[in-house]
């Protein structure tokens, strides 16, 4: 049985779950608040994000039991957490330290390669899946190792952010991303992450995208290029 049951054999939903509410509140807060810098396409982009999650959190949707799963990369998740709580996300840092132990860390690819393996995971949180059920929207995290670039990679038919909670990081070598910075990624553009090599680096993520395609994303890194001639 997957749905959680309380005592009484009633399906237990999200306003059960105060942890798993108050996080998704900082979801929330953060796609409401958060600067666009200008842009229509982020605004956008937020809208959509807030639309979805407003109606997650009216239909108070079932909470769905995933087995807590670790991967080498969560060593690195006490102090990816320390570092969002001196900083300025350090609301959601502490949220989602109240939910970490029940938080199913997955690599979502078929074929990983070893050294990726030790230095990635992502969870989600809300979505197809679980634990917080929606088949409109996904919202997660993903934990990178230091000095780890995470391969060329798109997204068919969904649209991508990432809010910095934790870490310096960069996509595409294009500029340096602190706590508290957005990066929208539209559908199907390629993209390529690298993080510092000191610390490691926590991203939450936001997916929207027809249902279908958030229910089976077909995750596949990108094949590997010839360097350009100088």
């Amino acid at each position: 049985m997957n749905d959680i049951e309380t005592a009484s054999g009633a399906v237990s939903r999200l306003q059960d779950h105060p942890d798993w509410l108050y996080l998704l509140r900082e979801f929330e807060a953060l796609y409401r608040y958060g600067s666009t810098g200008g842009s229509a396409s982020i605004r956008s982009h937020n809208k959509q994000v807030r639309d979805r999650l407003s109606a997650v959190l009216s239909s108070n949707p079932e909470i769905v039991e995933r087995t807590p799963e670790t991967k080498p990369v969560t060593a690195h998740l006490a102090r990816a957490l320390d570092l969002g709580e001196r900083a300025a996300m350090q609301g959601m840092a502490r949220a989602m330290r109240e939910v970490r132990g029940q938080l199913c860390w997955e690599y979502g690819y078929a074929k990983v390669p070893k050294a990726l393996a030790r230095k990635y995971a992502f969870c989600d949180v809300v979505g197809p899946r679980g634990p917080v059920l929606s088949t409109k929207l996904v919202l997660g995290f993903v934990l990178f190792a230091p000095a780890t670039t995470y391969p060329q990679h798109s997204h068919k038919e969904i649209e991508e952010s990432y809010i910095s909670i934790s870490g310096a990081w960069s996509e595409n070598d294009a500029a340096v991303y602190a706590p508290g910075s957005l990066i929208l990624n539209r559908a199907g553009v390629e993209h390529r992450i690298t993080t510092g090599i000191r610390d490691p680096c926590l991203l939450a993520y936001a997916w929207v995208g027809p249902e279908e395609r958030l229910s089976a994303p077909g995750m596949v890194l990108s094949p590997s290029r010839p360097p350009r001639p100088r």
